[in-house]
Parts: structure tokens; C-alpha cells; sequence
């Protein structure tokens, strides 16, 4: 079917990486994108012509995640090398590293209201940290296996966690208790996500399926076996109506979801696609993947049918929330209908004028400071250079910049939200330092001993296993 003026189109691609792209999002003020890669750096890309990207060196091993905090004046980022970074967005490169995770981290997810990060680890638990005094709150455990992806809900009440242990679990932030289990026999999800009223639940299933479920009913709404591959990754539109997925397949799918069907297949990407996010107002959307490629689409397909639906909420003579989509289509758990006419859109294919972005990338070497018991040796840099040295919290900068320094940063960066600017007295300073250093050999102390209890759990596991296989051989000797 030939394209038209409301299908997806690939505006631009990016190169800069050296290794797939794992994770991606967007700033909310949709001028810059994130995005992490295997080749253990983070990029910072901006949409202005000419600008440069910037390549952000700190952790050590894969990046496996990367969000921005809803302000834009954070970026938290996951890796393999066990640890969570939170950076500033700017070519100044400052960052704190969080260590309690006892194995590769693979998830970070702010809350709404940038209180709160949530972290999901292959140590079986999720972290929830305090952002504001930059300090860890409580963990949550009842997985089995590594968890691969946790998220809160839009008003922060809840956060959902999926894990290889083939389970999707619903928790509560308030009491700290798992308070839902959904589970699938055939295989796990590698992602989840809730939608933007808070109502559902979308997966990504390693069985190559999507799962939308309604956590209010505890029941499967849709179930789309669309894709010949794993399904890495989602992102929902923020009308709700629309779910994009990133598959093994190498293809990008986006679902209908109240008429409940596949309207578009993209293909772009060379290999597996590992990553797909929406923009915040959802005019643009992102994917990458194992071609190191970050393709950059303009969505079209929304504007029509998303400003009728503002304009319908905004008629509705009652104030309750948007119709949901188990009120509309459909009634009862389905599989998709393949016979249903869907739109493919292959780039390759078609003659465009792609905007190539082959920016000059300069590289931001992390200057950090580590909540660790070790000691870190660190050099004070210049005072020309004007940055804060000792900082407990990466959203604070410092109030004496310069006007020329202020004015070369804005030429250099999209403009960039960032909280008032004050400056930390040093002995002050030493002594939060020395606080801090102290509560993190309690964090420390607590994450050895989550980590033997874990062992302890294994070795009960595999006990149980074998008593149960003995049980059986004597009853068949009996």
C-alpha cells in the first residue's frame, strides 16, 4: 500500500555509537535525546543543526538504561558494572554513582514527580531511591529470577517489575508489599510499562507476544502475536490509543488499540531492535538497536485522531477520566486477526531527503562523586573551570558561572531546565561527605547480606528440588 501524508516517516538517524543501543528517551522539552549503548557510554544528541553530540565516559561495562528525570535537569543511567549513575545533562560531565546493587542493573525509572528512582537488578531485587537527598530507601523482593525492567505508575502509587522468572508483579509503594502476580507459562517479558491513565499494563514478551492487562480487573484485554522475533521493547503513545513495540525481528509495530489491531510494520533498523520510545507530546518517536543506528520518526499517524479525542474529554459534560479501552474494544481477551489490512513502511525503499546527523562528538569524562565505602581519590579541578568539586546532589550548580560561561553553555546545549543555583560551603560539605560515608557502610553491609540470603535461597531451592525428586523415586519403588 503506497504511503500517505499520515503514516510514520524517518525524519533523521544518528550514528555516533560503536555498539547496539540498549536504551533511549527523549528530554521533555523534545530537543535533545539520550541514548546507552554497549559500548559503555551514554550520547546526548541534539536536534538543532549542527550541534554537537555529547558522549558521556563513566561506567564500565554495557549501559542498560537511560531516562530523564521529568524536569530535564537529570539523566540516570543503569549498567552491567553494577552501578546506577546520575549525571547533568551538560558537557561538564558531573555524575554520582549509586552502589548497592549486587549484580548488573538493568532498569531506571523517575517517578512523575522526580522524587523517587526505581531500580531493577539481576539480583532479584528493585531499589527505590530518594532523589532529593540522593539516598537509598527500601528494596522490594518476592522474584526469583533476574528483573529486567521496573516502572511506577503515572500517580506513583504502584510500580510494576517483570522479571525472568516468568512473573509480572504489581507493587505497592506505600506499604512496601507485592499486591498482584501475573504469570505466563511460556515464556517472560523482557519490558513493562504502564499506560498513561494508570489503569493498564502493556509486556513484551520473549515468546514474541504483547499483553495489555487491566490491573483493576486482573484480566488479559489484548494479546497481539504480531512479531516473528522477542519483543524487546514498548512505549505507549500518551493519548493511550496507540503502542508501538521493538522486536528481534527487526521490525518497529504499532497497534491500534481501540480497534485492537496492527496498523503499521517500519523497517529501518539491520537486526534485532532493542529500543523504541515516544516523545513526551508523542510527534516524534525514537528506535535503535544492534545496528548502532538511532532512527528518528516523525509519528503523523496521532495528530488527527488525538486532538478529536482532547476535543471530546473536553465536551464531556462530567469531570472523570478519558474512556479506557476495556469501555470500548474490546470486551474480551483476543488474538489479533492477521487478516486485518496493515501498512508497511520501509525507508530503504523510498527515495526521502533523510537529515544524516554524523555530528562531532565530544566526550564528557565523568567527574563524580561515588556513594561507596571506598575511598576516591579526586583531583579539585581549575577554578576557571567552575565546577562545583564536592556535591552530594548533581541538581545543585554552582552560583558563581560567569555570564560568558553561561552564554557559551546555552550556545553549546539545548536550553536546559536546572534548579536554583546555590553553593555548598566546604566544611559543610566534609561533614555531609562524612554522613554519608557512614551510611553507606550501613548500605553496604545490607546489600552483603541481601546477597547471602539470596545464596540461602538458591540452596533452599535446590534442596527442595532434590527431596522432591527423591519423594518421586521412592514412590515408584513403593
Amino acid at each position: 500500500m503506497a504511503s500517505t501524508p499520515e503514516d510514520p516517516v524517518l525524519e533523521r538517524y544518528f550514528k555516533g555509537h560503536k555498539a547496539a543501543i540498549t536504551s533511549m528517551d527523549f528530554s521533555p522539552n523534545c530537543k535533545q535525546l539520550a541514548t546507552a549503548s554497549w559500548d559503555t557510554f551514554l550520547m546526548l544528541w541534539n536536534f538543532k543543526p549542527q550541534a554537537r553530540a555529547f558522549r558521556f565516559v563513566g561506567h564500565k561495562d554495557v549501559v542498560t538504561s537511560v531516562q530523564f528525570s521529568p524536569v530535564g535537569n537529570l539523566l540516570a543511567s543503569a549498567s552491567r558494572d553494577r552501578t546506577v549513575r546520575l549525571w547533568i545533562p551538560d558537557k561538564k560531565g558531573q555524575s554520582s554513582e549509586f552502589k548497592a546493587h549486587t549484580a548488573p542493573v538493568r532498569c531506571v525509572n523517575f517517578s512523575a514527580d522526580g522524587q523517587f528512582l526505581a531500580t531493577a537488578s539481576e539480583d532479584k531485587s528493585i531499589k527505590v531511591w530518594n532523589m532529593y537527598r540522593q539516598r537509598f530507601l527500601y528494596s522490594l523482593y518476592r522474584h526469583t529470577h533476574w528483573v529486567r525492567c521496573a516502572k511506577f505508575s503515572p500517580d506513583g502509587r504502584l510500580i510494576v517489575s517483570c522479571s525472568e522468572d516468568r512473573t509480572i508483579k504489581i507493587w505497592d509503594t506505600t506499604n512496601k508489599q507485592c499486591v498482584n502476580n501475573f504469570s505466563d507459562s511460556v515464556g517472560f517479558s523482557n519490558f513493562v510499562d504502564f499506560n498513561p491513565n494508570g489503569t493498564c499494563i502493556a509486556s513484551a514478551g520473549s515468546d514474541h507476544t504483547v499483553k495489555i492487562w487491566d490491573i483493576r480487573v486482573n484480566k488479559l484485554l489484548q494479546h497481539y502475536q504480531v512479531h516473528s522475533g522477542g519483543v524487546n521493547c514498548l512505549s505507549y503513545h500518551p493519548s493511550g490509543n496507540y503502542l508501538i513495540t521493538a522486536a528481534s525481528d527487526g521490525t518497529l509495530k504499532i497497534l491500534d488499540l481501540l480497534e485492537g489491531r496492527l496498523i503499521y510494520t517500519l523497517q529501518g533498523h539491520t537486526g534485532p531492535v532493542f529500543a523504541v520510545s515516544f516523545s513526551k507530546g508523542g510527534e516524534l518517536f525514537t528506535s535503535g538497536g544492534a545496528d548502532a543506528q538511532v532512527l528518528l520518526w516523525r509519528t503523523n499517524f496521532d495528530e488527527l485522531n488525538y486532538k478529536d479525542l482532547i476535543k471530546r474529554n473536553l465536551k464531556r459534560l462530567h469531570f472523570d477520566s478519558p474512556p479506557h479501552l476495556f469501555d470500548i474494544y474490546p470486551r474480551t481477551a483476543h488474538l489479533h486477526d492477521g487478516k486485518l489490512e496493515t501498512i508497511e513502511i520501509n525507508p530503504k525503499l523510498e527515495v526521502v531527503d533523510l537529515q544524516t546527523s554524523n555530528p562531532p562528538v565530544v566526550d564528557v569524562l565523568s567527574y563524580d562523586s561515588t556513594t561507596t565505602t571506598e575511598t576516591t581519590s579526586r583531583t579539585l579541578p581549575d577554578k576557571s573551570e567552575e565546577i562545583s568539586g564536592y556535591f552530594l546532589n548533581p541538581s545543585l550548580m554552582p552560583s558563581d558561572c560567569s555570564p560568558v560561561t553561561t552564554k557559551k553553555r546555552t550556545e553549546d546545549l539545548s536550553d536546559l531546565p536546572y534548579e536554583s543555583q546555590r553553593s555548598i560551603p566546604l566544611a559543610v560539605t566534609d561533614a555531609l561527605e562524612h554522613i554519608m560515608e557512614q551510611l553507606n557502610v550501613l548500605t553496604q553491609t545490607v546489600s552483603i547480606l541481601e546477597q547471602r540470603l539470596t545464596l540461602t535461597e538458591d540452596k533452599l531451592k535446590d534442596c527442595l528440588e532434590n527431596q522432591q525428586k527423591l519423594f518421586a523415586i521412592s514412590q515408584q519403588k513403593s
